[in-house]
């Protein structure tokens, strides 16, 4: 009876054994399919870089306003902040001290004055030379320079606006006493209708917007480089745009940098003297090539992506980049229109490796990444 049973048994474990080879059998051909990964194809595209650079903001017109006589401020006839108008008083000075100084030269003069009336009648009839009547006379056009020298110090003692402004710091109040040789100023009236925005560049960077730029000479390369943008110190974008007009005419060889100077139209007064910010410069990239740069990775200094081939087979391809525009690199050479591109994934990915490629939309590849924090 025993050996009856010994066949089922023997069947039983061979069903077993012949299942569990099936087993293994089907999950390494499932382990052996290429993995899925998303790629794109490109196309040319056109964007707008920015470079950013430090700037410090002045009025067109700063003029500093200085005492043309000594004295002492015996008034201050403007606050700061103010506007004022070419020719507006802004200080006077003590004058009583000149006035008796005047009165004195006057004095000089009237005695000067009838020194050559009473000579003149005297050389008419031959009593006296010529030469005591032309000292006389001398004496009597010194006496009136001194005069006239010390009236227009008394004018000077009402210190007037130079210029159209807006009146910054007051350095000296009542009772100070001041001279034309003072270091400081009295205070600095300032045109801010349109103001300069000053910023550098270094040698490569001005070079390098030179030639991007149009025209036969530097003069004409600078009049056609793009408008710029000013950011404000707290962040903000300001609402004119900027045009840049000179730059300084040699390096300096100190910092290895070149001085730009760009001017903005200043119609709602927000910028004044001292602001600071950036000046920002587009750069205009058209019909280029450009891959996002989480899609590529560095390989001895090299940048590489991954491209698929006919047979689903990606290869490690070194691509030139000419700039950076946000998350994008924008591909001078090593990548044309036409060419798949794996996007993501590039871990698992090894050159001469089989993919499964899908399909994704290249405008939503080199979409800018939105910031999580703000």
């Amino acid at each position: 009876m025993k050996k009856k049973y010994i066949p089922f048994l023997l069947l039983g474990i061979l069903a077993f054994l012949f299942s569990g080879c099936g087993d293994k059998t089907e999950t390494k051909s499932q382990s052996t399919a290429p993995l899925p990964f998303p790629v794109a194809e490109l196309r040319p595209v056109s964007v707008t870089g920015y470079e950013e650079y430090p700037t410090s903001i002045e009025g067109i017109v700063n003029s500093n306003v200085r005492a043309k006589t000594s004295g002492y401020i015996q008034q201050v006839l403007v606050d700061e902040g103010q506007q004022v108008r070419k020719g507006q008083s802004l200080f006077k000075l003590e004058t009583q001290t000149l006035s008796q100084d005047a009165n004195a030269a006057k004095a000089r003069v009237n005695v000067a004055q009838v020194e050559v009336d009473k000579l003149i009648p005297l050389v008419d009839k031959g009593i006296i030379s010529e030469v005591q009547l032309e000292t006389a006379k001398a004496n009597l056009e010194q006496a009136k320079a001194n005069y006239n020298s010390i009236v227009a110090n008394i004018g000077y003692a009402t210190v007037k606006s130079p210029v159209d402004g807006y009146v910054g710091a007051i350095n000296f109040r009542e009772g100070s006493l001041v001279s034309p040789n003072d270091a400081m100023p009295l205070t600095t009236v300032s045109d801010i209708e349109e103001v300069y925005a000053f910023f550098s560049l270094n040698e490569a960077q001005y070079v390098n917007y030179l030639q991007s730029a149009k025209g036969q000479n530097k003069v004409d390369r600078i009049k056609n480089l793009p408008q710029v943008n000013l950011i404000l110190a707290n962040g903000q974008v300001y609402s004119e745009k900027g045009t840049i007009e000179t730059s300084t005419g040699q390096i300096n060889t100190n910092t290895g940098t070149i001085n730009i100077r760009a001017k903005f139209d200043n119609p709602n007064e927000i910028l004044t003297n001292g602001n600071s910010g950036n000046i920002r410069i587009p750069t205009e990239y058209k019909n280029v090539i450009v891959v996002p740069q989480s899609a590529t990775f560095e390989q001895q200094k090299d940048v590489v992506i991954y491209t698929l081939g006919s047979d689903n087979k990606i290869k490690a391809t070194v691509i030139k980049v000419s700039g950076a525009v946000d998350n994008l690199y924008v591909v001078e050479s090593g990548l044309k229109a036409g060419d798949n591109i794996v996007v993501s994934g590039l871990s698992k990915l090894r050159n001469s490796m089989v993919i499964t490629p899908k399909q994704v939309d290249f405008d939503s590849v080199i979409k800018p990444i939105a910031p999580m924090f703000k």
